[in-house]
């Protein structure tokens, strides 16, 4: 089986998109791309993810079977700005 797959792109305090609906319950791959001319941090306290990357990079956090509810995250580097959630319903 193919794993359910989302997209988010990190463009200097941007996020796009900043809401992320996923499946609960099922394993989930969140490609995180930089296309922005400043580092980047995907940060989520709750799901215990963290991943930096360097203008133009890109990489991947997994997610194992969240159960329902809303997870925020954040770019680190770009507080004021970059605020999203993700949602598994």
């Amino acid at each position: 089986d193919e794993m359910e797959t989302h997209v988010l792109e990190m463009n200097d305090g941007i996020l796009a998109p900043e809401r992320i609906e996923i499946t609960a319950g099922v394993p989930v791959k969140i490609i995180v791309r930089n296309t922005g001319t400043t580092p980047a941090e995907f940060e989520s306290l709750r799901l215990r993810k963290e991943k930096v990357l360097g203008p133009g990079a890109e990489s991947f956090v997994v997610i194992r079977g969240a159960s329902p509810g809303e997870y925020p995250f954040f770019d680190e580097f770009h507080m004021d700005t970059a605020q999203g959630v993700i949602v598994a319903q």
